[in-house]
């Protein structure tokens, strides 16, 4: 009997078997080696094999086409908590995944939209629109410091993330009203796990007389053509979304201690909890979107484009700028103890210590819990998106996750990159026409051959 302090899901031995793809361009139409996008997979299916993960699904956009849209593993039935005869559903690319904080950059836009329609300004205080949200100095709170981590309620309270509490927003609200900020509001950065969110949402719900699911329904899901693309599903979707499931080494204090303050909930306890139709029947702005990698890459495609889809405009270029903007400039975040970059709503990349592969200072992006990845690269003219389903804290097979973000840069190089080799090809192609001008005003000595370098004139060598 093998014992392992690792929790795995079971890997079949044919990884075809689990394997599904969608509609793919053909690489050399958008500058990629068909060769890149093997080694892009095999990244995908060597992290596939630790067994961390039941269902990986992987969608990357290059150039606006869709250059890969793969699924490997199992939605559910393959789980470690699972047993061996459990009815087992394939992961599809069009199998959704709760996307949990990556949900953050959408909720993000939604709120830019309404600055852009002039409904509200980001600098703004939250109580001008949520009025008994401005108690215990909470009154100095804008906008842009809770879109920025920077609201000093990183924390929520005790219980609030009680299923039952989903069903009362009102009650969460009211938590979060009574609740003393841990830092200065605007001084310190913190990452605001789940707080910041709901504090949004409520500010979409006074301005519009709507709530956030609702609006992103009707301003961005249904205009884009999106399938899922909202916070939660229906009771009747529920079973088609991929289970989330605890994977990987046990947990320990330091990183449990600091991940349950900042979730408000047991690691353990809010796996459990995302499997609930009640999860998915609520709104959490920070945590219960719900998606496909194609659609979240698309999603970033969109803001790529300038803030416009096949045809379909949603935000002006200059919203986009202004979302995407440095605010934080690599300093420590206090909730998660290592330097980010953030602006009003995305997490950053940077040229060496970067969320999204090596040499990506102008992507944009977000994580979500634990290795889901979807950012947008404009000097790659990358949109992409990195689904799994296991929920592992730490574990050494996390390389293979870097080395698929590493796979996808190496083969969409920079546009920077790209000039680069074109001006080293004429430069090489210079060369061999200086060199083929040369040998014709000037052939090579044959052998036996005599050269006066008086007169630069060869001479047959003498018979004897």
């Amino acid at each position: 009997m093998n014992f392992s302090l690792v929790t795995r899901c079971r890997v079949p031995k044919s990884l075809e078997s689990v394997t599904t793809t969608a509609r793919e361009i053909e690489p050399r139409e958008v500058g990629v080696r068909p060769s890149a996008v093997g080694e892009i997979w095999s990244a995908v299916e060597a992290l596939y094999r630790s067994g961390i993960h039941p269902a990986i699904q992987l969608c990357v956009r290059r150039r606006g086409r869709v250059l890969i849209d793969r699924a490997i593993g199992h939605a559910s039935g393959n789980g470690p908590d699972d047993a061996p005869g459990a009815k087992k559903v394939l992961a599809t690319p069009g199998t959704p995944f709760v996307i949990f904080s990556a949900s953050k950059a959408i909720t993000a836009m939604v709120i830019h939209l309404l600055d852009q329609r002039h409904l509200i300004h980001l600098d703004d205080p939250v109580c001008v629109y949520v009025p008994e949200f401005g108690v215990r100095q909470k009154r100095w709170i804008t906008i842009r410091h809770v879109l920025g981590h920077r609201a000093g309620i990183p924390t929520l309270p005790p219980n609030a993330m009680d299923l039952a509490n989903l069903e009362d927003p009102a009650k969460i609200l009211r938590l979060l009203c009574e609740a003393e900020p841990v830092l200065r509001p605007g001084k310190q950065l913190a990452y605001h796990a789940i707080t910041g969110g709901f504090v949004l949402g409520e500010v979409v719900r006074r301005v519009t007389g709507k709530d956030i699911r609702a609006v992103l329904d009707e301003e961005i899901r249904q205009p884009l053509g999106f399938r899922w693309m909202s916070y939660g599903v229906t009771r009747r979707d529920v079973k088609r979304v991929a289970r989330s499931y605890f994977t990987g080494p046990p947990l320990v204090p330091p990183f449990s201690t600091v991940l349950d303050r900042a979730l408000g909930v047991g690691f353990r306890k809010l796996i459990d909890l995302s499997g609930d139709p009640r999860f998915f029947a609520g709104i959490i702005p920070s945590g219960n979107l719900v998606a496909t990698a194609n659609e979240l890459s698309a999603f970033y495609q969109m803001l790529l484009n300038g803030g416009e889809l096949n045809g379909v405009r949603i935000y002006d270029p200059r919203t986009i700028r202004r979302a995407t903007a440095e605010q934080s400039y690599g300093e420590i975040d206090f909730t998660l103890g290592l330097p980010f970059r953030y602006s009003m709503g995305f997490m950053l990349g940077a040229k060496l210590f970067s969320l999204y592969g090596p040499d990506t200072q102008r992507a944009f992006g977000h994580l979500g819990f634990t290795n889901i990845v979807s950012w947008a690269d404009p000097e790659r003219r990358v949109a992409a998106a990195l689904m799994t389903s296991g929920k592992p804290l730490l574990y050494p097979e996390i390389y293979h996750v870097w080395n698929i973000l590493r796979q996808i840069g190496l083969a969409c190089p920079t546009e920077r990159d790209e000039a680069s080799s074109r001006r080293a090809v004429v430069v090489i192609d210079q060369a061999r026409a200086q060199r083929r001008r040369s040998l014709a005003s000037n052939p090579p000595r044959r052998r036996g051959q005599v050269v006066d370098w008086k007169t630069r004139r060869k001479t047959e060598p003498m018979n004897d």
